[in-house]
C-alpha cells in the first residue's frame, strides 16, 4: 500500500473498547491439520477459498482430485443448505475421529509462506478478536450480500470451526516481520507444498510465549484493511453477537500481512451473465458506450487492450461468442446522471460501479440483488469466465483492476465499493490449518 505507518481509519485510529483494549489482538489456537500419512498428498486436500471455486466443474475437481479434499467440508453437497451443512459437520468429526486431521498438541500461531514465480507473500495465522465496524480496527472496503453472510454462519455453527483464514493487510509491524523473516528462513517447516497452481506453500508454528507475545504487543493499536473474505469477516461478527462474550466465538480465523514487506497483488473479478445472450448486451450497451470488435485478439492480447483503454475512463471486455468486444468511452451525461451523485468522486469513477449503476441497473437490468443470486456469477480467473460464458451462450464482463491505493482511500472514508470489485492475493489456501472451536 501507498501509505506509511498503520492503515488509519475514518477518524485517528482503532478506538479502545469497553476492556481499554485496542487495535489488533492476535492469540494462538490448536491448529487442526490434515495428517500426511492419511492423504494422498498435502497439495491434493487444499483448496482455494469457497468463492473462488468456479462451481461445479472445479468442485468436481477437487473432489476427485483426493477423497479427503477440503471442498467437502467448505463446499458440502447435498440437496439442501440445511443438508450441506450437517453433511459438512457430519465429515469433519468423521475426519477427525479417524485421524486424518489431528489437532496440534499446543497453541501456536503459524507463519505462513506463499511463493508464486517471483513473489513472495509471508504472514502470520492466528485467532483475531472480532470488533465491531465503529472501534475502526477492521477496515471493511466492500459491501456484502445476506445469503452468503448467513450460508457461511449456518455452516460455522453446524462445523463449530473456523474452516479457511481470511485475508488481512497491515502495514508496518517490526518485531512481527522479524520474527517472521527470521523462522522462515532458519527453521524448519511444519508443511511444504506445492499445489496444481504452482504455488509453492510452507508453514510454521510459533509456541514460544516470549515470541506470542511479541507479536501480540506489536499489532496492538494497529488496524488492518480486509483484504479478502469481506463475508467471512461479516459472519465472525454475526456468530459473535449471536454468543455470550468470553466464548471462542469471540476470535475468528484470519491470515495478517504487512504489506510494507510483502505487496499483496490486486486481480479483477469478473461477471457471467449466463442469460443475457452477447448480442444483445452489445446492441443495448452502444448508445451509452463505444463498443468495437477486437477482431483476432487472443484473451491475453484482449486484456492488454482493456488496460490501455482503462488509462482514459471506465472500460470493459465483452465476450461470449468466441470474440472480444470492447465497450470504453462512456458517455459522461450518462455517468453523470446514473452513477449516485452523493458518493466520494473515487467511488463515482469506479469500473465496478459504472458497471452496476449504469449498465447491470439501467442497460441490461439486471438486478445484484439478494431476491436474484443467480443473474450473474462473479469468477476471479477471465479464461473460466470467458469459457462458462460460451457454454450458457451469455455474456462475460471482464474487468480492470482497481488501483490499490483507491482501495484504501475509500477504506478509510468509510465508503464501501461496490461487492466483489477487487481481488487480493495470493489468497491463502483453504486446508493447510483450520481451527475448531473446541479445541481452543
Amino acid at each position: 500500500m501507498s501509505t506509511p505507518g498503520p492503515y488509519p481509519g475514518p477518524d485517528s485510529g482503532p478506538h479502545p473498547g469497553p476492556d481499554g483494549e485496542q487495535g489488533l489482538r492476535l492469540i494462538p489456537f490448536r491448529g487442526l491439520r490434515y495428517a500426511a500419512e492419511r492423504v494422498g498428498s498435502l497439495a491434493a486436500v487444499t483448496s482455494p477459498p469457497y468463492d473462488v471455486v468456479v462451481r461445479p466443474d472445479g468442485q468436481r475437481h477437487l473432489e476427485t482430485a483426493d477423497p479427503y479434499n477440503v471442498v467437502r467440508l467448505i463446499l458440502p453437497d447435498a440437496e439442501s443448505p440445511a443438508a450441506r451443512h450437517r453433511k459438512a459437520a457430519r465429515t469433519l468429526a468423521a475426519w477427525r475421529d479417524a485421524g486424518v486431521l489431528a489437532a496440534d498438541p499446543r497453541p501456536a500461531l503459524y507463519v505462513y509462506e506463499q511463493r508464486d514465480g517471483d513473489h513472495l507473500q509471508r504472514g502470520v495465522i492466528g485467532a483475531l478478536r472480532i470488533t465491531p465496524p465503529e472501534r475502526g480496527v477492521v477496515l471493511p472496503h466492500e459491501d456484502v450480500m445476506p445469503g452468503p453472510v448467513a450460508d457461511r454462519a449456518a455452516l460455522m455453527r453446524a462445523t463449530h470451526a473456523n474452516l479457511e483464514p481470511l485475508l488481512l493487510a497491515y502495514r508496518d509491524g517490526d518485531a512481527t516481520a522479524a520474527l517472521v523473516e527470521r523462522t522462515a528462513g532458519t527453521r524448519e517447516p511444519l508443511l511444504a507444498t506445492t499445489t496444481e497452481d504452482g504455488v509453492r506453500h510452507r508453514l510454521w508454528s510459533l509456541t514460544d510465549p516470549a515470541e506470542v507475545d511479541a507479536i501480540r504487543a506489536d499489532l496492538a493499536g494497529r488496524q488492518a484493511l480486509i483484504a479478502d473474505g469481506h463475508h467471512r469477516w461479516a459472519t465472525y461478527r454475526r456468530l459473535r453477537a449471536a454468543h455470550p462474550p468470553g466464548t471462542a466465538w469471540d476470535y475468528g480465523l484470519v491470515l495478517l500481512v504487512d504489506t510494507a514487506r510483502h505487496p499483496l497483488r490486486v486481480r479483477a473479478i469478473h461477471r457471467v451473465l449466463e442469460r443475457l445472450p452477447l448480442d444483445r448486451a452489445l446492441d443495448a450497451a452502444r448508445p451509452y458506450f463505444r463498443v468495437r470488435a477486437l477482431p483476432g485478439h487472443s484473451l491475453g492480447e484482449a486484456l492488454g487492450a482493456l488496460a490501455d483503454a482503462a488509462r482514459d475512463g471506465n472500460a470493459f471486455v465483452l465476450a461470449g461468442d468466441g470474440g472480444f468486444h470492447l465497450l470504453d468511452r462512456a458517455d459522461p451525461g450518462v455517468l453523470d446522471r446514473l452513477v449516485p451523485a452523493d458518493r466520494p468522486p473515487q467511488w463515482r469513477r469506479l469500473d465496478a460501479a459504472v458497471l452496476h449503476t449504469v449498465l447491470l441497473d439501467h442497460v441490461w437490468r439486471i438486478p445484484d440483488s439478494p431476491g436474484s443470486p443467480d443473474e450473474i456469477r462473479y469468477i476471479h480467473a477471465a479464461d473460466a469466465a470467458v469459457e462458462q460464458a460460451e457454454r450458457h451462450a451469455g455474456t462475460a464482463v471482464l474487468m480492470h483492476p482497481v488501483r490499490e491505493h483507491v482501495v484504501l482511500e475509500l477504506a478509510q472514508q468509510g465508503v464501501m465499493m461496490p461487492r466483489k470489485s477487487t481481488s487480493f492475493g495470493p489468497k491463502p489456501a483453504s486446508g493447510l490449518v483450520m481451527r475448531c472451536l473446541d479445541l481452543g
